[in-house]
């Protein structure tokens, strides 16, 4: 369905207007909930009242002249971002009945501009899957063709933009997890450079992977949204002290670019040949437009997929520790004594997936295998670490499919390493930490979305965004 509105800027003219209100806005996209949500099984829980409740104060300060610089966003929050007052449960039933206890950074910078939450979005239990398949309430199915997977882990916040739900969702991305939707569901998916945005109120999963990010209708929005949530925070160490520009306002690009491909990724055997023809169009069109376009070989592609399992299973084998039943969420009913509870919550409290990648964490760090395994993946990570930023170095962007193929179907993958290895694009921009955005660029033969991604240089944003902007502006005349 084509959206009411695709941009802030659209909506706040309208404002400006007088011609809607943000009252207005939030009962038409409340609307929209109710009459898909039980289709699609995007929202976990709707904050109506609230939401009316926001729009109401966010109107009579735009009558003020006080209006941040947010008003009239109606947002969806994925199910791993903590809100005071409100369930935060990552869609696992070992979270059941949990509150959040404070509200994280990045929400609260949403929240001082005055966007308007409307609730908390379905997607893959702790942010592992690709397919929201995972979740313990179920699968979000994809808008355009519901027999089909969104993608994941942020596969509801994708699809809540994707039938205009919301004009804007905040996922998080470990591995690909806003991008990978995005590029399912015809959206808009950025993960900015590792440290930009402050993962204080975001569930872990793999704390040196793990970064929030936007999904859209338009760059302009993922700008927006990007300039208020990023920037040092005094409750994640980790945060970048780089300094925040003004993304929105430099939407210009330059006039031409250096960009590479990688010729071995486009010619895989696993590559469906419309995502294929959908990426030579694209360089064509950017030759056509002056750029320099050149063909690169990236020799650690195969190592990828295993570099990045080894070490995400790692870091949620340790992370997901905390979630034992003793202090808060699911507790089993059947235990006779400490050993009991711990074993049998973790069992019947996480869900298959989770479980496995546990099982899978807790071995590459167990003693007998730790070299052979945990340090031998550290050192690969550098090593496409190293690899990636020389090739942004030589070139402004590097551009690839965000996934090998369209959205799949519900059920259609039941191997896990097959599932596994649909993540071979986009892990690469989190093992090397370097911000990437996925953008429409055309649909197959059934009609589902295909994505293109771009890769530039850390804390490149502003860059990378402006050059985004100017993609999705030819791919719509096309």
């Amino acid at each position: 369905m084509k959206p009411l509105f695709s941009s802030l800027s659209e909506i706040q003219r309208e404002l400006a207007a007088g011609t809607t209100s943000c009252r207005q806005l939030v009962e038409y996209y409340l609307d929209n909930i109710s009459q898909r949500n039980a289709e699609l099984n995007v929202f976990l829980e709707v904050w109506a009242d609230e939401a009316r409740q926001q729009a109401v104060a966010v109107d009579e300060k735009l009558a003020q002249g006080t209006a941040g610089k947010l008003a009239g966003m109606v947002i969806g929050l994925k199910d791993v971002l903590a809100y005071q007052g409100h369930s935060l449960q990552s869609s696992s039933r070992i979270l059941n009945g949990f509150k959040s206890l404070f509200t994280g950074t990045a929400v609260q910078r949403l929240l001082a501009e005055d966007a308007i939450f409307i609730g908390r979005q379905n997607c893959d239990e702790f942010a592992m899957g690709g397919s929201n398949e995972n979740s313990a309430f179920g699968p979000v199915r994809n808008a355009q063709d519901p027999s089909r997977v969104p993608g994941g882990s942020s596969g509801g916040s994708a699809v809540a933009v994707q039938a205009d739900m919301c004009l804007a969702s905040i996922g998080s991305d470990t591995g690909g997890s806003v991008r990978q939707p995005a590029a399912f569901c015809g959206v808009i998916g950025l993960k900015p450079t590792y440290s930009r945005i402050s993962r204080y109120g975001l569930v872990a999963f793999a704390s040196s992977f793990d970064q929030i990010g936007p999904i859209t209708h338009s760059v302009e929005d993922a700008a927006r949204l990007l300039e208020v949530m990023a920037g040092a925070d005094g409750y994640d160490s980790t945060a970048s002290q780089e300094p925040v520009p003004a993304y929105s306002e430099l939407l210009n690009p330059a006039a031409q670019y250096r960009i590479g491909y990688i010729a071995n990724a486009i010619e895989r055997s696993g590559l469906q040949a419309e995502v294929h023809e959908a990426l030579q169009q694209t360089l064509d069109t950017l030759r056509s437009h002056g750029h320099t376009v050149e063909a690169v070989e990236f020799p650690l592609l195969e190592e990828m997929i295993p570099t990045y399992y080894i070490l995400t299973t790692a870091e949620a084998s340790s992370n997901l520790s905390r979630f034992d039943g003793v202090k808060y969420g699911f507790r089993a009913p059947d235990v006779t004594d400490l050993e009991s509870l711990y074993k049998k919550t973790r069992a019947q409290g996480f869900g298959p997936e989770v479980q496995r990648r546990i099982m899978l964490g807790t071995f590459v760090l167990s003693a007998s295998y730790y070299d052979a395994y945990y340090t031998k993946a550290q050192r690969v990570r550098r090593l496409i670490k190293e690899k990636t930023d020389e090739l942004l170095r030589q070139f402004d962007f590097l551009v690839l499919p965000t996934t090998p193929t369209t959205a799949f179907r519900l059920g259609e993958k039941q191997d896990p390493v097959s599932m596994y290895l649909a993540d071979i694009f986009t892990v690469q921009a989190s093992l090397a930490g370097v911000p990437a955005i996925s953008i429409p660029a055309g649909q197959d033969h059934a009609g589902m979305p295909i994505g293109l991604q771009i890769l530039s240089g850390a804390f490149r944003e502003a860059d990378l965004l402006a050059f985004a902007n100017t993609l999705t502006t030819v791919e719509a005349a096309n």
